[in-house]
Formats: C-alpha cells, structure tokens, sequence
C-alpha cells in the first residue's frame, strides 16, 4: 500500500471555514479526504489521512484532533499531530490505547491479524495514545465563530460518527460524512465492531441531515446540495439490499458459511484482499441471523443455509 502520492497533484477546496485537503485519487483507499476546520479561536483537523502525510513534513496547524471513527486510513495522519489531544467517539475510544486494543476493532484471526498488524504500522504509521478523550453523540466542540457538533452514527464502527459543521452569521454548513462514504462498493460492516442494523439506523438517520456540502472520506469528495446527497446515499444504502436479495437467490440452494463466503457477496471474486473470507463471513452472517430471524431462510444440519 503507498503511503504517498506518486506525481499526483493533491487538491484542496474551501468551504466556508473549513478545507477539504483531498488525498490522492480522490481519497480511494488507503487515501483519505481529511478536513481542516478554522475558528476564532482554535483549529482542527478531523481525519488526518495519509493525504496529509503525502503533503510532506509541515501539516496544517492545529489544537486538536478529531476522529470520525477508529480505523488505520483516518489515524494514518495523526503521528503528525503527537502534542495536541486526540478526541473519538467514547465507544471506539479504547482502540487507540494500544497496537492490540487497536486490533481488537478488526477481529482477524491469527494469521490475518499477523499480517493485517504490519500493514498497520508500516503503511499506516500508527501510534497509540493513551491519553486521547472521548466524545458523545450532540456533544458540540466550539471553535470560536464556528462550531463542530457531533452526531453519533454506528455500525461502521461502535463510535463511528458524522460532523457537522456550522458557523456564525451563516446559513450554510457542511455535513462530513466519514466512511458513510457513499461509494459503489456500499457500507462496510465486516468488523468485529461492526454491525449491519445500527448501520442502517445510521443511515436513515443521517440522510435526514440538511447541509450545504457533504464531505465524504473516501472517493466522492464533496457533494453540493442535499439532491446530490439524496441521489447518492439512496444507491449506497441500496447496496445492503441487493447484497441479501443475492443472498437468498444464492440460497436457492443449501450452502454453508464457508460456501457464502467463497462466492463472494462484498468482494469481487479474485480481490486480492488478504482478509476478505472473514469480512464475507461477518457481513453475510449477520444478513443470514436476520432472514433466519424472520423466516425467510431456514437452518440445516451440518451448518447450512436454505432460502423459504
């Protein structure tokens, strides 16, 4: 995984108070859009992504650090922030603590963990802190003129959370999404800390948020307006749906989890991803709880699965 961008021209956009600094392909894994937001008082910096390591030594100035949520690519850029607080969602915030709380969130089994650990330090340059502070949903952090409210939406992660951010004088704001990131591969619930209801909960929750732009750490960017927002997140949202409806055609007949898992229903088949068969199992597995929960897939013995 690159930690930099090659030749690529990094962007940036300002909108009202705040600069999106783009990472490199429009902040495609492992790059993020990370947000910088200025007040009369203070500055911060949400999601220091490896777009702001690629920018070279100096990183934009700032008085503190807050995080969407606990994963590798938004903590990817927080070395460079090692003397002003650090500030997650409570929930997520044992992550950081130690290399393995921080693999904790993931889950993986030993030998995806052995190699998922070193991916982590050597692309991601974590760093543990023990003494960052935790956040709550609406908790409000005011900057002076401009304020960040806080909007708890999980699933992605247990503390995964949205910002908004809005300022004086104004009717604009901008809502920064985090990995609701509204990208054709959908929601990501595959994690230990991860689950598919919440996300959904999340979902229709946020999509009820009323900004001027929308900011999203991967891949889209910043939408304007909230038509674009609507467009979006109805077919991201829709990914979860067509994920069960192929499910159960799937189901058609019987298969294990192991079956499931090998056909692929997150991934493409052949994605090189060295933890995809515990991702498809988590995800898919949760999808199967709730149709055996409702009736519309029925359990075998041996471990597997039928459609009604």
């Amino acid at each position: 995984m690159p930690t930099s961008a090659t030749n690529e021209r990094l962007e940036e956009r300002t909108l009202g108070p705040a600069t999106v600094f783009f990472g490199a392909g429009g902040g495609k894994y492992p790059h993020g859009n990370s947000l910088v937001v200025r007040g009369e008082r203070e500055t911060v910096v949400i999601d220091p992504s490896l777009g702001l390591v690629a920018r070279g030594p100096l990183p934009p100035p700032a008085d503190r650090v807050l995080f969407s949520h606990c994963h590798e690519d938004h903590v990817a850029g927080a070395h460079l922030y090692p003397e002003i607080p650090w500030h997650f969602h409570e929930a997520d915030l044992p992550g950081i603590a130690s290399l393995d709380a921080f693999m904790a969130i993931y889950g993986f089994p030993g030998e995806v963990d052995a190699i998922f650990r070193e991916i982590v330090l050597r692309d991601f340059h974590f760093m543990p802190r023990t003494d960052a502070e935790g956040y709550r949903d609406s908790d409000v952090f005011d900057l002076g003129g401009v304020r960040i409210r806080i909007l708890h939406s999980p699933g992605h992660t247990r503390g995964h959370c949205c910002l908004q951010v809005e300022w004086d004088r104004s009717d604009q704001s901008i809502l920064y999404l985090g990995d609701i990131d509204l990208s054709s591969f959908g929601p990501y619930y595959g994690d230990a800390w991860s689950n598919l209801e919440d996300f959904e909960r999340s979902l229709a929750r946020i999509r009820e948020i009323d900004a001027t732009w929308y900011v999203t750490f991967h891949h889209i960017g910043v939408l304007d307006g909230r038509d674009a927002f609507h467009e979006r997140m109805d077919r991201f949202t829709a990914v979860i749906a067509r994920r069960e409806s192929a499910l159960l055609e799937f189901l058609r007949e019987p298969h294990d989890l192991d079956a499931i898992a090998a056909h692929r229903f997150v991934y493409r088949p052949g994605d090189a991803v060295p933890y995809a068969d515990v991702v498809e199992k988590r995800s898919m597995g949760q999808h199967l709880e709730r149709l055996a929960r409702t009736g519309a897939v029925e359990v075998l013995e041996g471990g597997r699965f039928r459609a009604r």
